[in-house]
């Protein structure tokens, strides 16, 4: 198994690394985990990560002295003496991190912080200052830059309730509460890509009455809950990759008094039903890094979890080809808006020839 840029920085500093309580935050699966496991001969390790995909990779490593947890918060019952955080892309996400943290370190636990050069890390210093005592580069390397600080003591103890982010949307009079943790796409406010797609829904909510509904990469659960506020009889199901976002989506939910199954997924992976309507306006970054392709694999692989008739509305950049992608699984795909940069497509599991 091949070693990161983000792993390979860490163990040019393989001093640092000792350790009998480690913790590796949202870091690569890759060989780094045994390698620590052979630095630290007694240690116990554990590896938390938010992103469903890196816990299943997480799962392949078989170890006593290993333990990977998949939440949107981490709760221990030791201190870890260090702690190797993956600088987030979401600079509001990584004091949510440290605040988080604080719980489980005292003023003796190494923090390393390790990212690549672009994804902002270089401005760690300033964006930390109310959490490190302090903050000093160890090493610049493959790209990616290696911090070490230390934590001070919080002046109150964590709570995730604090962090989440609400506000209201209004769509064609409709109106909808929404929450968001630190990392959630629109954590803020409501992007532009989903706020076209609400307004086509709009005109086509009648089709999802006493309909099993997907709201697939559901983030903090809009789309979904728009649907449920019109359709009181749609069964909704909200996934997505993100243990952030479904616990968001699991407070709209609340919020707006809807009740849905809400469940981790990389991909189709874990997707087992069929649906009368999948609505999604899925995700085309990885990371720091432009990546379509699990987009892509969404469109190609979603006609089995599709009914008769079934329909899948997704919006996109008007860029992307995506129609093209749609139209090799399914049948009568039509264009519903195009609008401020982003184009609706809807298209139906008809076994009828196009």
């Amino acid at each position: 198994m091949s070693l990161t840029n983000l792993s390979q920085v860490l163990l040019r500093n393989s001093d640092l690394l000792l350790a009998k309580y480690p913790l590796l935050f949202n870091m690569p699966a890759d060989e780094l985990i045994n390698e620590m496991l052979s630095k630290n001969p007694t240690s116990q390790l554990n590896c938390f990560t938010n992103n469903f995909e890196q816990y299943q990779q997480y799962k392949n490593f078989n170890s006593e002295r290993f333990n990977c947890i998949f939440s949107a918060e981490y709760q221990a019952n030791i201190i870890h003496d260090l702690v190797i955080i993956n600088f987030p892309k979401s600079k509001l996400e990584l004091k949510f991190t440290l605040a988080m943290l604080s719980a489980c370190t005292n003023k003796d636990s190494r923090i390393l912080v390790v990212g690549e050069n672009k994804s902002g890390i270089k401005s760690i210093d300033k964006l930390t200052k109310e959490y490190f005592s302090f903050c000093q580069k160890v090493d610049s390397a493959r790209h990616c830059l290696l911090v070490e600080a230390q934590l001070l003591a919080p002046d109150t103890e964590f709570n995730l309730q604090d962090w989440f982010h609400h506000y209201q949307i209004n769509v064609n009079n409709n109106q909808l509460k929404v929450a968001a943790l630190p990392g959630v796409f629109s954590q803020a406010k409501l992007d532009i890509g989903t706020k076209v797609l609400l307004e086509s829904l709009d005109k086509l909510t009648t089709t999802t009455d006493n309909s099993k509904v997907l709201d697939f990469g559901c983030g903090a659960g809009v789309i979904a809950c728009f649907i449920g506020l019109k359709n009181s009889n749609a069964a909704l199901h909200l996934t997505d990759v993100s243990a952030l976002a479904l616990t968001s989506a699991k407070q709209t939910l609340a919020l707006n008094g809807l009740s849905g199954e809400v469940f981790a997924t990389n991909s189709l992976s874990n997707i087992r039903e069929q649906y009368q309507h999948i609505v999604s306006n899925p995700p085309f970054h990885q990371g720091i890094k432009t990546n379509y392709l699990a987009t892509e694999s969404f469109l190609q692989g979603i006609k089995p979890h599709l009914s008769i008739d079934g329909k899948l509305t997704v919006v996109a950049n008007s860029f992307l080809q995506y129609k093209s992608i749609i139209e090799k699984s399914l049948n009568k795909t039509q264009l519903l808006n195009k609008k401020n940069g982003f184009t609706v497509y809807q298209a139906e599991n008809s076994k009828r020839k196009k």
